[in-house]
């Protein structure tokens, strides 16, 4: 008889499935023509990706004075972006790491395409700090190396701890993405009878020959490139919000911003997870794969997360008010009640309101309402950071100094670029490498044990 623990395995892979069934449904979509929702998405989305490259070019050639940006806001939709784009490649990370640490079996066919999502979203963060300094073309003066004008750059800036954050998490992630990548890729090898995939595949899998000796290497090393990404999922996102916390500006100068920032990547990340896996899942018909209980424990996730980013909202007011500091508490008034004051309302609906549905086992397991949910729940996090960073800006502390920002419709536009950018990526991603990971799949089948039973951790 099987325990609990076994049976609820069995969720995670419908039907009856041998191991060779595994590999034909994951191989199938990279081995036959495109269909027609795909080549349609991919034409709208690589569309949307040119004109934002185009208003990109614009930019570098006219100046940022194109944008909305102005005195007393500096930072707008560059910014609001790049935290944005950050924050959604936490759950790739998340998923791949700390539920592999603690052995969640049902992280075996959403990582892939989690890690995958998370070096395109941070490819995407790091197009905004490129051209928010103007003169794209002397970058390399935020790196500290040599130059021609003898500048060096200021390590007590957070700004430049990002540098150094975004680009090992990128790196990590890149490397932690192909480790995994590699049997699967093996896999590919020896099915394929084109000659040029034969020989790609030959050479990306490096020489794997899914011996007993090179498991046990890939398995110690998967569980390090675990154990490493781990604090950077904590670190990455703590680091951006220093951006703000060390400063002094009425309602970003606050310790609660680390956690609280942590807690909203990871949010919105599941959220565009969830997105691209129910979408991913009707595109090539892996029901039977990505189930419904998959979708479900992602749902779990989004409803905690949810509520702790409702708490540091709360926290946030509360101590504006008890801390007494007129500017803190017209700071946090003027984010209720000011100009802006429905885009706050907005991002409270959908960050907070909306993921108490999932209170509901029913509506947590249906397919429209978390696809819904999801969505409100990206659009709520984008909103999230144009009210940290815009209202606080616009209101300083001398009145005299006050303004409104408005985007332009290139801030619009190039933001809607990288959209296209995103999904372009993962929609070429999901076209010549595997979603789902093979081997880890296999691995959870009940076959794979030798008492015929699944491991309760």
């Amino acid at each position: 008889m099987h325990s609990a623990s076994a049976l609820a395995q069995e969720e995670l892979i419908l039907g009856t499935k041998s191991r060779s069934d595994i590999t034909d449904l994951v191989s199938s979509p990279l081995e036959r023509f495109p269909s027609k929702p795909w080549w349609i998405a991919i034409v709208f989305t690589s569309l949307l990706a040119t004109i934002g490259f185009g208003c990109i070019g614009w930019t570098i050639y006219n100046g940022i004075g194109v944008w909305g940006n102005n005195h007393p806001a500096m930072w707008g939709f560059d910014i609001v972006n790049f935290v944005f784009w950050i924050g959604i490649g936490h759950a790739g990370t998340l998923i791949s790491a700390i539920l592999f640490l603690f052995r969640q079996k049902w992280r075996t066919a959403i990582n892939r395409a989690a890690e995958a999502m998370t070096i395109f979203a941070v490819m995407c963060a790091g197009i905004f700090p490129l051209i928010h300094v103007g003169r794209a073309w002397l970058a390399f003066w935020l790196f500290p190396i040599p130059n021609q004008m003898n500048l060096w750059v200021n390590f007590r800036s957070p700004l430049l701890w990002d540098v150094f954050a975004v680009s090992t998490y990128m790196l990590v992630s890149i490397l932690f993405w192909y480790l995994g990548l590699i049997p699967d890729l093996a896999t590919l090898r020896d099915r394929t009878q084109h000659p040029i995939k034969k020989i790609i595949y030959s050479v990306l899998s490096l020489g794997w020959r899914s011996s007993q000796r090179q498991w046990k290497h890939y398995e110690s090393a998967y569980l390090i490139f675990a154990a490493i990404s781990t604090p950077l999922v904590l670190s990455v996102h703590s680091i951006v919000s220093f951006d703000f916390a060390v400063s002094v500006i009425p309602g970003w100068h606050t310790t609660i911003f680390p956690p609280y920032f942590v807690a909203g990547a990871i949010f919105g990340g599941f959220a565009m997870v969830e997105i691209l896996l129910i979408l991913t899942r009707r595109l090539f018909h892996w029901e039977d794969l990505i189930t419904v209980s998959h979708l479900e424990n992602m749902n779990k996730i989004l409803l905690v997360t949810g509520m702790i980013v409702g708490y540091a909202y709360f926290v946030e007011l509360f101590t504006a008010w008890y801390s007494g500091n007129i500017y803190e508490m017209y700071a946090f008034r003027n984010r209720l009640t000011g100009d802006y004051g429905w885009i706050y309302w907005l991002m409270v609906f959908c960050n907070v309101l909306s993921v108490q549905v999932f209170w509901s086992k029913k509506l947590r397991r249906n397919l429209i309402v978390m696809f819904i949910v999801s969505i409100l729940v990206t659009i709520g996090m984008w909103f999230e950071r144009f009210v940290i960073i815009v209202t606080s800006l616009t209101r300083d502390f001398l009145p005299s100094a006050w303004g409104n920002y408005y985007p332009t419709i290139f801030d619009i536009l190039i933001f809607t670029g990288t959209l296209g950018l995103f999904f372009t990526l993962y929609l070429l991603f999901i076209r010549v490498l595997p979603a789902i990971s093979i081997g880890e799949v296999k691995g959870i089948m009940k076959h794979a044990h030798p008492t015929g039973e699944v491991d309760d951790v």
